[in-house]
């Protein structure tokens, strides 16, 4: 597949990009370049290859999601928590109306 000046313009007027002639020449060759690469790459045989996502492999490395059992770091601290808060109400923090 090739373009031409005409597709080029085609492309640019629906990306809504203002493209001058000059611009215009020196784009063809560059696309025609990227899809001669594109077209290689689909001639590579890929059968019998799965899919990846990375080149390297990676794990992640995840704690226990347990809830520490201290008062102060742990979890189901919800009064030490609002003891902090200017203004706490039904369990959860206060804060100011906003309307705009």
């Amino acid at each position: 597949m090739s373009v031409d000046t005409a597709t080029v313009a085609k492309i640019a007027a629906l990306a809504r990009i203002k493209v001058s002639e000059a611009e215009l020449e020196a784009m063809v060759p560059e696309l025609n370049g990227i899809l001669a690469w594109v077209e290689q790459l689909g001639e590579v045989d890929v059968a019998g290859i799965e899919p990846m996502t990375a080149v390297i492999e990676n794990h992640l490395r995840l704690r226990d999601d347990v809830i520490d059992a201290d008062p102060l770091t742990g979890g189901n601290n919800r009064d030490a928590v609002l003891a902090n808060a200017p203004a706490a109400e039904h369990g959860f923090f206060g804060v100011p109306k906003v309307i705009e």
